[in-house]
């Protein structure tokens, strides 16, 4: 098995931590809110407030499920516009409250269905987009899974972005590349080298900001190193003006 093999079939594991996961097990008391109040609650995301070390933070994730119910339920990790719409409704909340704001991505993209794009797919994601670019509050993206397209930026556009040692990123699956390229998604591992959608990769090309271990952890231990990751760049991000903090933010996309 090469290693972009392995790293492909361990972002999508079911076993891995989910959002919900993270969520639960680094910050204190979480308790976790429901609907985009438009439409109705989307299984796809997850979102609520908990503590880190006293301070409140809000949570925001993609929920992927652990089994063929939990799936179902969970829409396979593809949110619908009213998921997006959820997201956004609390990190506006956290700017209202002066809360920062954590993420936690693992999807294989927005979902492409009738309903989805009948309620406004495209403009939930780019309103996203718009709104997270000024958020007055730091945030942190993590990538934890898969990060699919415009379905995990619209979660992603923030002041630092990681990604899980054993994730990936990228604009399209390998499949769809190989599908697109040579008409042939079996080809999709050969695509998947040439995209370069691995977290060292993207970690050398500037993409991402950090790549966080995994080899050696045992969940725990990983929920501890990622708390501690967090904790320390919440504090170093706190330090910097409103102004600092938002053309910092503006500048990292910029380069793109």
């Amino acid at each position: 098995m090469t290693r972009i093999i392995r790293i492909i079939k361990e972002a999508r594991n079911q076993a891995r931590l989910t959002a919900l996961d993270f969520a639960q097990g680094i910050f204190d008391d979480f308790v976790e809110l429901h609907g985009d109040r438009s439409f109705r609650d989307d299984g796809a995301v997850i979102g609520g407030i908990g503590t880190l070390q006293g301070q409140p933070v809000t949570v925001v994730g993609i929920q992927k499920g652990r089994n063929l119910q939990d799936n179902l339920r969970r829409n396979f990790g593809q949110p619908h516009p009213e998921g997006y719409r959820k997201a956004l409704r609390l990190m506006k909340q956290a700017e209202k409250f002066g809360r920062p704001i954590v993420t936690f991505i693992n999807t294989a993209g927005a979902y492409p269905g009738v309903g989805a794009e009948e309620r406004g797919q495209g403009e939930a994601i780019a309103r996203n987009l718009l709104e997270m670019s000024d958020l007055k509050v730091p945030i942190i993206a993590i990538i934890i899974g898969e990060g699919g397209s415009g379905g995990a930026l619209a979660l992603a556009v923030a002041d630092r972005v990681w990604m899980l040692e054993n994730s990936i990123y990228a604009v399209l699956s390998p499949e769809g590349f190989a599908s697109i390229l040579w008409k042939d998604g079996s080809r999709a591992m050969e695509a998947a080298e040439m995209m370069k959608i691995t977290s060292h990769e993207l970690l050398q090309t500037g993409v991402v900001d950090k790549v966080i271990p995994e080899r050696g952890f045992n969940k725990n231990e990983l929920l501890a190193a990622v708390k501690q990751e967090i904790s320390t760049e919440l504090a170093e991000l706190s330090k910097l003006s409103l102004e600092q903090l938002l053309e910092d933010r503006y500048q990292r996309f910029r380069k793109y």
